[in-house]
């Protein structure tokens, strides 16, 4: 049949499984609106800003474990796209991003609207395109799908000119190529099974790798197995159940005592589908210092980039799994776990539990189940999250990792709502709400479930922090003087506004938020000065962490 290339775009897209696409229209990408419009099937969610368009695609893929979709026009519309494609990038995220552009003969000739926005994202890609040729509009679509959804996941951009999106040509429907991953022979993990077998303190990480890959339960068979503790990134967090005696929480700067306490005592370290980012890694030196470090990573560019390791596995990490599993006998080490789970009694005795986002996390749990998602911002709120709620489930945390996006989280939050279909809830702060509030709007026109519990400290929270243990308590900028009524401001917007002022308030607050219908705003106040602990410094060991202050 033949079709113009916004038609083929359609096709394509629903080709993939593609059911749900977040964007803004302009001048670049009426044919693809007006197409969209004709074929009537595809939903399309309309944000306030491409911006909150890219971060809702990403939401929904992390939610969902799908490839997002996004839509902008080119010029401004294109640059709005370019921070969500990084964070789904740094996050290793299947994102396509769809962009308009001028006709191919006005390219580079400083037409209206016009940008390079390949040349932009070039370094926050996977890969990206600019199709020319009506004849390979199709096959690019299907490329750019494949790439995003395969190995190491992540976002691939297509830019398509105006002229390509009303040119004819032929078409032809063909089955999605699906990414199966290689398996891993059993040769090349005998090693590694025999370092596992004399390991006499052996410590698991999971990190975003074990939910890309869809690890989960052979990460905890893997643990069982090997009587091993686990720990997490905050890209791993529900890739390992909470709740399971054996994990220890999140490590790295704001990860648990007990996690650091174990790291420190561990002489085997096993870095399943995790960067050692300098957040988790700290003093990358100490960090391996006395412990046999195994990496297992599909990406080569991670192997030795940031810790050097003695065993590195260059491979998917559930197949990894899969082969090792057999390769191991059930161990015994009771005493390796009794000694982990006196680091957590220990840190539990001496926890301060007065802290007011600690009370409201806490009691989230009454109103949520495993599958509840959970999105944040980017500041204490977040790390106060990854610390206090139970993740019990892959793709239940909505997070930005890598890139710590301030702004968001209004966005990955609807697009994990519309993608989940139940009940979200969005924890933020004040600074970062502020930055894409607008999405509000976009909630309460498609009536999501959504709470957003806004932590109200009038600050920077996370700044401040630093200011406060490294700069003297020199206050530069972080207090924020603003009036923002945010309870108004949720009703101006058509959402719902409610108020915790102190701890008798959060149950019947968070009670009626959950019961009511729509997008709900719950302004939770909580100190200017409360602090994220523990916490070790940039750059510091494991040994350095600081559990309290002064």
């Amino acid at each position: 049949m033949r079709l113009s290339g916004a038609e083929i775009l359609i096709h394509c897209l629903k080709e993939q499984g593609v059911d749900t696409v977040f964007g803004y229209p302009g001048g670049c990408v009426l044919d693809i609106y007006d197409a969209i419009y004709r074929d009537g099937t595809l939903r399309h969610i309309l944000t306030a800003h491409e911006q909150g368009a890219a971060h809702a695609a990403d939401g929904y893929a992390r939610a969902t474990g799908k490839t997002g979709v996004c839509i902008a026009t080119s010029g401004p519309g294109a640059t709005n796209l370019v921070t969500g494609i990084a964070t789904a990038y740094m996050d290793s995220v299947p994102l396509v991003a769809i962009t308009g552009n001028v006709t191919v003969a006005n390219l580079g000739r400083d037409s209206f609207q016009e940008v390079d926005i390949a040349g932009i994202t070039m370094p926050v890609t996977k890969h990206n395109y600019i199709v020319k040729d009506i004849g390979k509009l199709a096959s690019t679509i299907r490329e750019a799908f494949y790439i995003a959804s395969s190995g190491r996941k992540g976002p691939v951009l297509i830019d398509i000119p105006k002229n390509i999106q009303t040119e004819q040509c032929e078409f032809t429907p063909v089955l999605p190529q699906r990414y199966v991953p290689k398996a891993v022979a059993a040769d090349s993990l005998k090693e590694v099974a025999d370092a596992l077998a004399k390991s006499k303190r052996p410590l698991l990480i999971s990190g975003g790798g074990c939910i890309g890959s869809n690890a989960s339960e052979n990460l905890f068979a893997l643990a069982k197995k090997m009587q091993a503790p686990v720990c997490s990134t905050l890209m791993g967090l529900g890739a390992y159940p909470a709740s399971d005696e054996q994990f220890l929480g999140l490590i790295g700067m704001h990860g648990t005592d007990a996690s650091a306490k174990a790291f420190r005592r561990a002489d085997t370290v096993i870095a399943c589908g995790m960067r050692f980012s300098d957040r988790v890694a700290g003093n990358r030196t100490a960090f391996s210092e006395g412990k046999t470090i195994i990496q297992f990573d599909i990406d080569a560019a991670e192997i030795d980039k940031n810790v050097t390791t003695n065993l590195p596995v260059m491979a998917d990490v559930n197949e990894i799994f899969k082969t090792l599993l057999p390769l191991l006998d059930q161990a015994d080490r009771k005493d390796w776990l009794k000694e982990v789970s006196a680091y957590k009694e220990y840190e539990s005795a001496n926890f301060d539990s007065s802290l007011p986002a600690y009370n409201i996390l806490h009691s989230l749990r009454s109103f949520t189940d495993k599958d509840t998602r959970v999105a944040t911002d980017v500041g204490q709120h977040q790390m106060w999250t990854a610390q206090y709620y139970p993740f019990e489930r892959p793709r239940t945390l909505i997070s930005s990792g890598g890139l710590g996006t301030m702004g968001f989280g209004m966005g990955a939050a609807i697009g994990a709502c519309v993608g989940s279909g139940k009940k979200t809830v969005l924890v933020t702060g004040d600074g970062s709400f502020h930055m894409n509030l607008n999405e509000l709007c976009t909630a309460v026109t498609h009536n999501l479930p959504l709470v957003i519990l806004l932590m109200d400290n009038n600050c920077l929270g996370m700044v401040r922090q630093w200011q406060t243990l490294f700069y003297g308590k020199r206050y530069s900028q972080t207090t924020l003087d603003r009036k923002t009524n945010y309870c108004k401001l949720a009703e101006a917007f058509g959402a719902k506004g409610m108020t915790i002022a102190n701890k008798e308030d959060i149950l019947p607050v968070l009670k009626k938020a959950f019961e009511a219908d729509g997008p709900v705003l719950v302004d939770c106040k909580i100190g200017i000065d409360d602090k994220v602990l523990p916490m070790i410094a940039p750059g510091k060991s494991f040994e350095d962490i600081i559990t309290k202050l002064n």
